[in-house]
């Protein structure tokens, strides 16, 4: 008799159910086309995704340029359609060109491993996004874990360096979770007395926060800065897919011969660039977007804690409202969802900081009757108000 076992992915199914036990499975919730459900919960912040430009830029890339890429962007995924969008991206944000990815996820591994190496050090934040410590765990480089949104501990790592290999600071603009942002300009302060790069996730900043929307880099001064290199994705504010990297013109040339993300990868579909595209246009012409999308945020956020819910002040688009343990946030999104409302619910192991919450994101085209419903069912459905 063999000694091996027969079947030797049996330990998926123990693990399934230890996820089971402890509350903790994930499961796909397919949505239909027409949901009634009024959505707190996806990303599509100014509201574009379903916008007729967007989808019909989207339909008519796909007519002109093919159902796909048809292959990397250096062998025939390269379209007229991502130089334009590259180009355009770089001058709304303020940086010198842009290069497209097929996610922000390729994106930010894509610069983070890039532009490290293994005899070089990366110091992250505590609360930075999973693409980021995944990059950091590629890259091969020493990683030093710094305390959320401190400069001054960043800027200590960065001192005590001792390696000649490049050195880079790397945080999210506004992190996901609790939806505070980061101390963009101090933290550059601290790379600059130090030598070391910043990079910069603005996923969740990028057609939020900024001069019309030009990002969290942008409304700390950052535009065009040397020594800084962003990341943003397509996804969100423009309602789209894909990822891209701005920065230096050198920066970004090294990216595209270095970076395995964007050569092993085929290029991203015509159709979500030219979404994307024509969302970014509609953005340029629309700049009161992003302040609508931060005035419905704060209308959320007074209105939670004057029932008295405790919920983070928001720094962008992202209410993040505290559940009294895992369960208790399961049970409080599923009672949203039964009463007509998408919520996010995000617990541990997810979460950095332990903390079970409700993850609420504004979008700019709620109405003030749907702004009332929303904050109506959450309030009504927290577990403190069930009898």
């Amino acid at each position: 008799m063999s000694p091996y076992p027969q079947d030797p992915f049996a330990w998926t199914g123990a693990a399934l159910e230890d996820r089971r036990d402890a509350g903790l499975l994930r499961t796909l919730r397919p949505r239909p086309a027409d949901s009634p459900l009024l959505d707190l919960a996806g990303n599509d912040y100014l509201g574009l995704s379903r916008h007729p430009e967007v989808t019909g830029a989207a339909a008519e890339a796909a007519r002109r340029w093919g159902a796909g890429s048809g292959g990397s962007r250096l062998v025939t995924g390269s379209t007229e359609l991502h130089a334009e969008l590259e180009a355009e991206l770089a001058a709304f944000c303020g940086f010198e060109a842009a290069l497209v990815f097929s996610s922000g996820y390729a994106a930010n591994l894509a610069a983070v491993t890039a532009l490290s190496g293994h005899d070089g050090l990366i110091v992250s934040d505590a609360g930075n996004h999973a693409s980021l410590i995944d990059g950091c765990r590629l890259s091969r480089a020493r990683t030093a874990v710094a305390a959320h949104a401190d400069p001054e501990a960043v800027r200590k790592e960065l001192a005590a360096r001792t390696g000649e290999g490049p050195a880079l600071a790397v945080t999210d603009s506004v992190f996901s979770v609790d939806g505070d942002a980061a101390p963009l300009a101090a933290l550059a302060a601290a790379c600059r007395a130090t030598g070391a790069g910043l990079l910069i996730d603005d996923a969740h900043g990028l057609g939020v926060l900024g001069d019309g929307g030009r990002g969290a880099p942008h409304a700390a001064g950052l535009a065009g800065d040397r020594g800084t290199v962003v990341t943003v994705t397509l996804s969100k504010a423009l309602g789209s897919q894909g990822g891209a990297v701005l920065g230096p013109a050198p920066v970004i040339a090294h990216l595209l011969n270095t970076a395995r993300t964007f050569i092993f990868d085929t290029g991203l579909a015509p159709a979500a660039v030219g979404g994307a595209l024509a969302a970014l246009r509609l953005l340029r012409r629309e700049p009161e977007r992003p302040a609508r999308v931060r005035a419905v945020a704060t209308g959320l956020y007074e209105r939670l804690t004057a029932a008295g819910l405790e919920a983070a002040r928001p720094d962008a688009a992202v209410v993040s409202v505290r559940a009294p343990s895992p369960e208790a946030a399961v049970g409080w999104a599923a009672d949203c969802r039964a009463s007509g409302v998408v919520a996010g619910c995000f617990r541990p192991p997810s979460v950095p900081d332990g903390i079970s919450r409700l993850r609420l994101t504004a979008r700019a085209d709620l109405t003030e009757d749907q702004l009332t419903k929303a904050a109506g069912t959450v309030i009504a459905t927290a577990p403190a108000a069930r009898p």
